[in-house]
């Protein structure tokens, strides 16, 4: 399985909030793109998504930037990820045209439970033990600001 691009740039950006330092300097989203070298349309989007979905908290104006909130950092990332990914068929069995084995076939329901270990093996897991050493002072790396 693969996740979208929109969720790698999710994680990754989730990521990288969660090595901020709490000096309340929190990161534009387009410092955070640059940071995780994805496009700034793109990371926008992510971050819309991960707003609504209450794993960041986006302040505008002044003083404003991105903030991991605490179920951002603590929630679990099998749960993130469904939310990001959604639940559907791993293959195309209603495309169009649609697949003749769609009524008898096994492998649809194969697929499914293995999509489903996928997300289970991620639910103990949340993004606060995805940046421990080694992946943290690597994103603390990455946190410094373009200078003016």
């Amino acid at each position: 399985m693969r996740l979208t691009k929109g969720t790698d740039i999710a994680l990754r950006i989730a990521m990288r909030l969660a090595v901020e330092d709490g000096t309340g300097a929190a990161p534009t989203t387009r410092e955070v793109a640059a940071a995780m070298g994805v496009p700034y349309t793109h990371a926008a989007k992510v971050v819309s998504r991960l707003t609504h979905l209450g794993v960041v908290e986006a302040r505008r104006g002044r003083g404003g930037g991105l903030a991991l909130t605490t179920a951002g950092l603590t929630g679990s990332l099998g749960r993130l990820v469904r939310e990001l990914e959604g639940t559907g068929d791993v293959v195309g069995c209603e495309d169009d045209p649609p697949c003749p084995l769609r009524a008898a076939c096994r492998l649809r329901g194969a697929l499914r439970q293995a999509q489903e270990a996928f997300f289970a093996a991620l639910d103990p897991l949340s993004v606060q033990d995805l940046v421990g050493s080694p992946t943290g002072p690597v994103l603390v790396g990455l946190t410094s600001r373009p200078e003016d």
